[in-house]
């Protein structure tokens, strides 16, 4: 494909690329996560929550089943959700049909079209609830809806572990500066055997590989570029060191790939890093929230304290 071609086929955004062309050309390579969820990413994000090998989507349900009455009761009355990363909103509705009052739902979500479809969804069967959905990278500044009631985050599936520990406190600094919150309900990864992390990541049907290649796909489809997908393959491996599931694309053969009229060599073996997932301890997380200006109030886990959800509340000023 000459660069031409590829300009003229290019209808991704101007951040999207830009942040494609510099991750591909640190040493190691990298590509952001959040550009996983395209809609066809965002499909198969939920099809991975079904698979037998993907505990952390069960984990989180069980706790939210068990503990919904509890934690919609710390979150409060008469709150305006907020969810960070809202994906379809399954785990959602546990809160919504237990929170007394809330003020409104704001699902926040890079997918614009799995965001907006979801939203509908929850319009349809709350039809009493203000639903005001925010296409938005929640890891900068965005609007939030005027609303009567004061914010509360609502921030599941382990996402915050995606982040390296500076992002990570960055954004729960973000989090405890939002004006008049209320407080923030967080799910979190736990420390668990490396078998049982691996399997999760790396599932027989082959649903995580197809969501990690998708991002090679998004970038044909959407920059012009032109990958050959069927030349990279997924893997997923824990470092022990660093308490992380890191998930790479790696090439198969020596081969040369173009986006926006720039060529990237890739030698046989050399990967591209696509996600990292933390997994913490309780106290850890706790520290790590105390250090950027929220305080631990309540965990709940599963029955195999495989996941925890974490309620934070804003440090007392000194």
């Amino acid at each position: 494909m000459t660069a031409a071609h590829a300009a003229s086929n290019r209808t991704g955004d101007p951040e999207f690329l830009a942040d494609v062309l510099a991750g591909l050309s640190e040493r190691p390579r990298t590509l952001p996560c959040k550009y996983f969820y395209d809609a066809a990413g965002s499909r198969l994000f939920d099809a991975i929550c079904e698979l037998d090998e993907y505990y952390p989507t069960r984990a989180e349900l069980e706790i939210l089943r068990a503990h919904a009455p509890e934690i919609a009761a710390a979150i409060g009355p008469g709150r305006l959700l907020v969810e960070y990363g809202s994906g379809s909103s399954t785990k959602t509705r546990l809160l919504l049909d237990r929170l007394a009052e809330p003020a409104g739902y704001a699902p926040v979500d890079v997918s614009r079209e799995h965001l907006l479809a979801a939203a509908d969804r929850v319009a349809v069967d709350y039809p009493g609830l203000c639903v005001a959905p925010i296409v938005a990278d929640f890891t900068r500044p965005f609007a939030l809806p005027a609303s009567r009631g004061r914010p509360a985050i609502y921030f599941p599936g382990s996402t915050i572990g995606n982040f390296r520990p500076a992002e990570a406190r960055a954004l729960l600094r973000r989090i405890a500066a939002t004006p008049g919150l209320a407080g923030a309900i967080v799910g979190i990864d736990l420390q668990k055997p490396i078998a049982a992390l691996e399997a999760a990541y790396n599932d027989a049907r082959g649903v995580t590989a197809a969501f990690n290649l998708n991002l090679l796909a998004r970038i044909n489809r959407e920059l012009g570029g032109d990958f050959v997908v069927e030349r990279f393959v997924h893997r997923a491996s824990y470092d022990v060191g660093r308490h992380r599931i890191e998930m790479r694309l790696v090439s198969a053969v020596d081969q040369v790939a173009r986006v926006d009229g720039r060529s990237f060599a890739f030698v046989a073996g050399e990967s591209i890093l696509t996600e990292l997932s933390h997994k913490y301890t309780v106290d850890g997380f706790a520290d790590m929230a105390a250090g950027s200006g929220l305080r631990l109030a309540r965990a709940w886990t599963d029955a195999g304290r495989r996941f925890a959800v974490v309620h934070l509340l804003p440090a007392p000023e000194v």
